[in-house]
């Protein structure tokens, strides 16, 4: 029996999920954060991923200790302590800021179709990775990464591209990632053997 369900994500132990919806075929590893997020299909993350206030795409693959809406703390106050907005963790007769909590849940990061984010790699708010997009390993990317395209660095800059601005256009254009669960079986030889221009000219209508 195959071990991921789509019926309700894999969840490995430790994990801390609030307020998070998850499609079918998830898997979270173990001792990983997901808050106020949702993942797609057949997306996964490995151990001790960070991830807060995201959007993840289908087949989204997140490696190990990588934090995706590393959320921020106010710079143009007096301080940036917890206590500002924690505050009833300090003072029996104070309130949380709420105000705040709802201004870093509105700062979504989205997370495109079948995209890389190699381990230790920080993904800010509000940044958006397009579909087939890779980070590399530790890279810490504070704007929006073009579609098929790899970054590196901090900041992360481009590298080059995973694929040809043709071929990337034209995958986006097929959205294989969309087609159901026996249609991706049926595709599983030629997903593995071809390259991905010989896969277009296959399966393009």
């Amino acid at each position: 029996m195959s071990r991921l369900s789509a019926k309700e994500p894999f969840l490995h132990p430790d994990c801390e999920i609030a307020d998070s919806q998850f499609g079918a075929y998830v898997e979270i590893g173990k001792g990983s954060r997901v808050a106020h997020s949702t993942f797609g299909d057949y997306g996964y993350c490995d151990r001790f991923a960070d991830i807060a206030n995201a959007q993840i795409g289908k087949f989204a693959n997140i490696a190990a200790f990588s934090r995706i809406g590393a959320t921020d703390h106010p710079l143009h106050t007096a301080t940036c302590h917890h206590f500002l907005y924690r505050s009833d963790d300090y003072w029996d007769d104070a309130d949380r800021d709420e105000v705040f909590f709802a201004h870093r849940r509105s700062r979504i990061a989205y997370i495109g179709h079948d995209t890389w984010i190699g381990a230790g790699a920080m993904i800010k708010p509000e940044v958006t990775l397009g579909d087939g997009a890779v980070v590399a390993a530790g890279a810490i990317v504070t704007k929006n990464v073009d579609p098929y395209t790899i970054v590196a660095g901090t900041p992360a800059t481009p590298i080059r591209l995973r694929q040809p601005r043709e071929i990337a256009d034209r995958l986006i254009a097929l959205g294989w990632w969309d087609w159901s669960h026996e249609a991706l079986r049926s595709a599983l030889k030629d997903f593995r053997t071809l390259t991905a221009e010989a896969f277009l000219e296959r399966y393009e209508r």
